[in-house]
């Protein structure tokens, strides 16, 4: 995410100081015991495109890493085996097929991508693999969207949107206005195109559960979580709600993060095991800590050799190439995506790697 203005940042002390933000933690825990592990490819560095988030495709005859290029309105399309650019999907503008700040990306099905435009205000999607527009929803009451994580429902997808949205002189709203920090809409794909529609908006308002700043979330279903990234950099960590939108108390990190929250993603064993990881982002120290799926307990941490700057991350169990047990994508340096074998990480942190899917 962007750096926060000078007039944010005084706004969020302000509700420190008054009660209006959690305090932060006094002693952020120093990780020495960091995992290091070699990336199997880095992609070349493109400055210019300003790299955020990647999404993986696996389709008959290719697998991908889909990367959403904020600086430069298109997707980029790596080989997800070796990291070489494929393609590049669409332009500036706002009509279909056209990009304004794309940031949060995500495969919700085996052909359907969705994507959050900040700039554009909503989220557009595309068939896999030919990239045909779908349409787009969310423009009548998104405001500054950032992130997405998506549960199916019965007739297609509940899409859940972040909205970082702030006062008109760029301050993080008082806690009383935070109550639509995230938007959810009902969608489905109906003779070729998208049909959604705004379910509801949700956000705590009080101190302990509102978020301050916000763009990365991912759900898990199956126990009827969402972990959104609470981004505020004093003190960055996960909150976790229902997917209806309540502030369930619970937190994630608490002190793993003293730089700041960013990307989310599940390694699911089953329905009640896992990991989640997610990312503490830094020019210097980049880490990817692990938590149990259940228990929101600390079991690890790792950090790729080269890699730094990591905003959006994404994890598939599918064995493929040269990953048995899957693989592991994170944006690099705003300007490329690195590819790790899950094994390796695994190997190197004592998590498991037998969750593999077909």
């Amino acid at each position: 995410m962007r750096p926060l203005s000078t007039a944010a940042l005084a706004t969020i002390l302000l509700l420190s100081a008054c009660g209006g933000a959690e305090t932060p933690a006094a002693d952020p825990v120093v990780h020495s015991d960091t995992a290091r592990v070699d990336e199997a490819f880095i992609s070349a560095f493109k400055e210019a495109d300003n790299i955020d988030s990647p999404a993986i495709y696996h389709g008959a005859d290719a697998h991908w890493v889909i990367a959403t290029a904020k600086a430069t309105d298109v997707l980029v399309v790596f080989d997800a085996v070796t990291g070489a650019e494929v393609r590049r999907v669409g332009r500036p503008g706002s009509g279909e097929g056209e990009f304004d700040r794309p940031n949060g990306i995500l495969v919700v099905s085996d052909s359907i991508l969705l994507i959050v435009e900040r700039d554009n205000r909503r989220v557009q999607g595309f068939h896999l693999p030919s990239f045909r527009p779908l349409g787009f929803f969310g423009a009548d009451v998104l405001r500054n969207p950032y992130g997405l994580t998506a549960v199916p429902d019965s007739a297609g997808w509940r899409v859940y949107v972040t909205d970082n949205y702030e006062t008109p002189d760029e301050q993080v709203p008082p806690l009383s206005q935070l109550g639509e920090r995230v938007k959810w809409f009902r969608v489905a794909l109906e003779q070729g195109r998208l049909r959604a529609s705004h379910g509801g908006s949700f956000g705590d308002t009080t101190a302990a559960g509102a978020i301050l700043i916000t763009e990365s979330i991912h759900a898990d279903a199956a126990n009827d979580r969402l972990l959104i990234a609470e981004e505020y950099e004093a003190d960055s960590y996960l909150k976790v709600y229902t997917l209806d939108g309540r502030f369930t108390g619970e937190t994630v990190g608490r002190g793993f993060f003293p730089q700041q929250a960013e990307g989310i993603a599940l390694y699911a064993c089953g329905a009640d095991a896992g990991y989640w990881i997610a990312t503490d982002q830094g020019p210097v120290v980049n880490t990817f800590h692990l938590f149990d799926r259940m228990t929101l307990a600390h079991v690890g941490s790792f950090a790729a050799a080269r890699t730094n700057t990591t905003d959006g991350i994404a994890v598939t169990q599918r064995a493929f190439g040269p990953f048995p047990a899957g693989a592991f994508y994170m944006a690099h340096g705003d300007a490329a995506i690195s590819g790790l074998s899950w094994a390796a990480i695994a190997e190197a942190t004592g998590v498991r790697q037998d969750c593999t899917l077909d």
